[in-house]
């Protein structure tokens, strides 16, 4: 599938473009880790456009192609997650996307592993990329795909629980629940946000 081309006229957007960022911690260090599931479901997201990253000059690599007949910029910041506000928000202003069609793909601690749950505003409930991003640009009131994860095991810090990988157990199923990912963002930009949480929210996650 080839990019579509003139995408800004006059300095206005088109009006039915939306901006879907995964979040992340870049390098291969980070890859595999639970944190960097938003990564990975836009890496989904991505193969189904057929198209591949490259570098923007907002510090992310993008994108940009149609998703389920939707125009679409996929990004993943190139800053590390506690700073993912500054690249989300001059991704917001190049590509002049309103707030309400800005979608966060990120991992969340308080959601059983593989659920998919989706929201708009609310809190950072302790993750520190949705709490830059808030105030990078003004106001919580984005989308919000949250990947489950799970809690940490005994008393183990929930920092270093998100800085692991994957366990063997969970990777033997982490594709199909990050395909089930990918098919709640392109339900979100095709249906709208109750239309997504009705199919997803009823969804068990195993």
């Amino acid at each position: 599938m080839g990019l579509w081309r003139g995408r800004i006229r006059a300095g206005v957007m088109e009006a039915d473009l939306w901006l879907v960022v995964g979040l992340g911690n870049p390098g291969p260090d980070y890859a595999g880790n639970r944190h960097n599931a938003g990564f990975m479901v836009v890496d989904v997201l991505a193969g189904r456009m057929g198209g591949r990253f490259k570098a923007h000059k907002a510090r992310a690599e993008v994108l940009e192609g149609r998703l389920a007949g939707r125009r679409v910029v996929l990004a993943k910041p190139r800053s590390f997650m506690n700073d993912s506000g500054g690249p989300v928000a001059r991704l917001r202003d190049f590509f002049k996307v309103p707030l309400e069609r800005i979608v966060i793909v990120h991992d969340e601690l308080d959601i059983p592993y593989g659920a998919v749950r989706l929201k708009q505003g609310g809190g950072a409930g302790g993750h520190n990329g949705l709490r830059s991003i808030s105030k990078s640009l003004g106001a919580p009131d984005y989308l919000r795909v949250r990947f489950g994860v799970g809690r940490p095991p005994g008393r183990m810090d929930a920092a270093a629980f998100v800085l692991r990988d994957f366990s063997a157990a969970e990777r033997r199923d982490l594709e199909l629940h990050l395909q089930v990912a990918a098919d709640a963002v392109e339900m979100l930009l095709t249906q709208g946000l109750q239309a997504a949480q009705n199919v997803y929210h009823a969804r068990p996650a195993h």
